[in-house]
């Protein structure tokens, strides 16, 4: 029987070209609209971007399924326990995102300290007014909680900003342009000292709701908060109150725990908070880096009868 791939996206012709190229003999569906690859997915031998409406087919059925490529570097939301018994390989999408997150934690980082938010307001309302400003970045110390390839480009670029970077991983291993580099028991001993922390873990049941009241009691007054890891690391309920009570100086939010976020948060009208919907990681080379950097070079290993080594999904630790 010819075996079958299935890759849930549109991807440029070139991209798919030399996924052809790579499997010549093997039947390769690609489409994001599912009505080109739903009867399938029982034959799919590998699938690159798993939808929910795929369970069944997949996980619940004889299925030929042994690996499975997310779109995305966050696995959270699949079913990794039915996979799990399963046996099926599932790898992420770490380090497709480094370039554009990295850069939109110093966006909303840069526009907190500098008022820009603030400016743009003024702007929309025809108004010349300073805006208090005072901060700058240069010389701070910034705690990166998740040091994986994102947390590594956040910090190599703090320091073209001269900046201290205290960092948070699970091992505790060391890694450049990270100063001291902490184990995640800790993270309430590095609090008291950053001017900014920038969360940047998975989330997994270690890290749901790791920031809670009394973190955010731990952290300076003039200190920003930015998350563009998952929502549900943070009890929401105590980031609100911390900015209302001014525990903090604001907060640079991409997600949250209920998204889109409800038209009644109190986050919403909060002048000292900046929201993205959830779109950080977006980029033009997204579907280029995923196909030419990960999925390729574990393809290639996989025809070869090797296990893929890139960004290989360890289910004890969710991530």
């Amino acid at each position: 029987m010819t075996r079958t791939l299935i890759i849930t996206q549109d991807i440029e012709k070139g991209l798919l070209n030399k996924v052809k190229d790579t499997l010549p003999d093997w039947n390769i569906i690609s489409g994001r609209n599912k009505e080109v690859w739903h009867d399938k997915l029982n034959q799919a031998e590998i699938i690159v971007g798993w939808k929910k409406e795929m369970a069944s087919a997949c996980l619940e059925q004889p299925a030929e399924l042994r690996w499975l490529q997310s779109w995305t570097a966050g696995v959270n939301n699949l079913p990794l326990s039915k996979l799990k018994e399963r046996d099926i390989l599932v790898t992420g999408g770490n380090g497709v995102h480094a370039y554009p997150i990295s850069e939109t934690v110093f966006a909303l980082m840069l526009a907190l300290t500098r008022n820009i938010h603030t400016y743009v307001r003024n702007q929309q309302k025809k108004v010349w007014h300073d805006g208090s400003i005072r901060l700058e970045l240069h010389q701070k110390t910034i705690g990166i909680i998740g040091v994986g390839a994102i947390g590594k480009e956040t910090a190599k670029i703090a320091k073209a900003f001269g900046m201290t970077v205290l960092g948070v991983r699970r091992s505790a291993k060391p890694t450049d342009y990270v100063d001291e580099m902490y184990p995640i028991d800790e993270l309430n001993s590095i609090l008291p000292k950053c001017d900014y922390v920038v969360v940047t873990l998975p989330l997994t049941k270690e890290t749901h709701h790791l920031f809670g009241q009394e973190q955010f009691a731990k952290m300076k007054r003039s200190a920003f908060f930015i998350n563009i890891g998952r929502g549900d690391i943070v009890d929401e309920e105590s980031l609100i109150t911390a900015l209302q009570q001014e525990q903090l100086a604001g907060a640079g939010l991409d997600v949250v725990s209920t998204e889109p976020l409800p038209a009644d948060s109190p986050l919403w009208e909060m002048e000292q908070v900046i929201i993205t919907p959830h779109t950080a990681g977006a980029t033009e080379h997204y579907a280029r880096r995923l196909i030419e950097d990960i999925f390729l070079p574990n393809l290639k290993s996989y025809l070869a009868g090797n296990q893929p080594s890139l960004n290989v999904i360890d289910y004890e630790a969710g991530y």
